[in-house]
């Protein structure tokens, strides 16, 4: 068997290598660079603190250090130790070890359940059924296409760069199947393709959780919300944003008739 070069003089004779083993591949590099030089780096420049307070934001203090974890390159352990050591008592960096430990949980819940990576926990909680969505996502999601500029905008970036915000992961998610009732694997599954980060326990478990197959109701947003959260980053104008300028009232009664009418 033929080993493939592991050394390369630039990321440019990378990319080109890498291109000419998957022609069949779309677009250019992501501009994540992998290995453990770079995964230090970005460990170095954590900030726990500010981390918890301002990660919901699209400029906010994340770390980017999920596509490392997922393939091995920082353990949960060490970046955990590493956040410890940058603050002075663990209760200022309460959020951050809550998501390290979120990601631990849904590893520990996927090996206990592998029959949840793809089966609805359980019934969708929006007054539809799971024959009511869609199996296959629509063309126009898939490709950045929809005509809501915040959801295109977000979509661009995944396909693009293999990475989105993980606050506009929800946005997408939500969108997916609340605003176009299309089925929560669906969507899991074009993350997967996409993410460079995409690790199969985090990404179903949590379109589960939006979708409320896994959890007591589904996740909703409105274009205040992205507004709030990323509107430096994306257009967020209600007139290139309709589906989604709406208060949570009413996008409730227009996505989930069933449940309004039972009340």
């Amino acid at each position: 068997m033929q080993l493939l070069p592991k050394n390369f003089d630039n990321r440019e004779s990378l990319t080109d290598f890498v291109a000419a083993l998957a022609p069949w591949a779309a677009g250019g590099p992501s501009h994540i660079q992998g290995g453990r030089q770079s995964a230090e780096k970005m460990l170095a420049r954590v900030d726990p603190v500010a981390y918890g307070r301002t990660r919901n934001f699209g400029d906010g203090k994340i770390t980017g250090l999920s596509p490392y974890i997922h393939h091995g390159i920082l353990s949960l352990n060490e970046v955990r130790n590493h956040a410890l050591s940058r603050c002075g008592e663990p209760v200022q960096i309460t959020k951050f070890l809550q998501e390290l430990a979120w990601r631990d949980f849904w590893q520990r819940l996927l090996s206990a359940h592998p029959e949840w990576a793809w089966d609805d926990i359980e019934p969708y909680k929006t007054g539809f059924s799971a024959s009511d969505y869609a199996g296959v996502l629509p063309a126009d999601i898939a490709d950045g296409k929809t005509g809501v500029a915040c959801i295109d905008a977000f979509i661009k970036e995944l396909i693009q760069t293999g990475y989105v915000h993980n606050h506009a992961r929800m946005y997408l998610a939500s969108y997916v199947v609340h605003f176009r009732r299309v089925k929560w694997q669906a969507g899991a599954q074009w993350f997967l393709h996409h993410l460079l980060d995409g690790d199969l326990a985090s990404n179903n478990f949590s379109w589960q959780w939006v979708a409320s197959t896994f959890s007591h109701k589904p996740y909703l947003f409105n274009l205040e919300n992205v507004s709030k959260y990323f509107g430096r980053q994306v257009d967020a104008s209600p007139q290139n944003n309709q589906p989604l300028h709406a208060s949570y009232e009413t996008l409730q009664e227009q996505l989930f008739p069933n449940l309004s009418r039972s009340l």
